[in-house]
């Protein structure tokens, strides 16, 4: 790749990433994404819960690219409880999914299979409550998977493939195995471990921790 007009510092900038990039590759070393309870919509739900025409409004970016957590919150409604200000994600999705921990599920009396996302059929529902009312929303609960997310470039420099799965060591304070990681490659990804809340807090892991992916 050559870059034109480009300053000194950028160009350190970028060549230090690229070393950080092949020493984590050789260590197979990945950083570790939280992922708290979340939604996403579908322009169906956007039109009822905010009105309209309204375009949800981006707060920051987050680590995969073009995704981002928006301003707005809802809440989520189940048979025994609420969960109050859960963070909407974006972009618009083609159906709207509520990726929820276990623990989250327990608390509205909501029984949710572990699922890849997107992967909705025979879930539950919940009732989304916004700024023009309650939406009962039919199925899209769902208790996220664990999985990695790797560009193609990426998962070739581990050795891997879309649809694979892997064990990963996690070190520290409450060292262990995470079992039956989904491999999700694709030009789109970048590198990051996906995992909710439970999991986080089962094996004490921080935001951005890296741990490693084995054979």
């Amino acid at each position: 790749m050559i870059y034109r007009d480009i300053t000194q510092e950028q160009l350190v900038s970028l060549v230090t990433q690229a070393v950080r990039d092949q020493l984590r590759l050789q260590s197979r070393r990945v950083p570790v994404g939280i992922s708290m309870r979340h939604i996403h919509l579908s322009r169906r739900e956007v039109d009822a819960l905010f009105g309209r025409t309204y375009q949800l409004t981006p707060l920051r970016p987050l680590s995969q690219p073009g995704q981002f957590a928006c301003q707005e919150c809802l809440d989520v409604i189940g048979p025994r409880g609420v969960l109050h200000k859960v963070r909407i994600l974006g972009p618009e999705r083609p159906e709207a999914q509520v990726e929820l921990a276990q623990t989250d599920c327990r608390m509205i009396g909501v029984q949710a299979p572990v699922r890849a996302s997107g992967h909705v059929e025979g879930t539950p529902g919940v009732l989304l409550q916004g700024p023009r009312g309650v939406f009962s929303l039919p199925r899209g609960v769902i208790v996220a998977d664990r999985h990695l997310h790797m560009s193609t470039a990426q998962a070739a420099a581990f050795g891997l493939s879309d649809g694979d799965t892997v064990r990963v060591r996690v070190e520290g304070g409450k060292p262990g195995i995470l079992d039956g990681v989904l491999v999700r490659a694709g030009e789109r990804y970048e590198l990051d471990l996906h995992l909710d809340t439970d999991d986080a807090n089962a094996f004490q892991l921080r935001q951005g921790q890296l741990v490693t992916v084995l054979e």
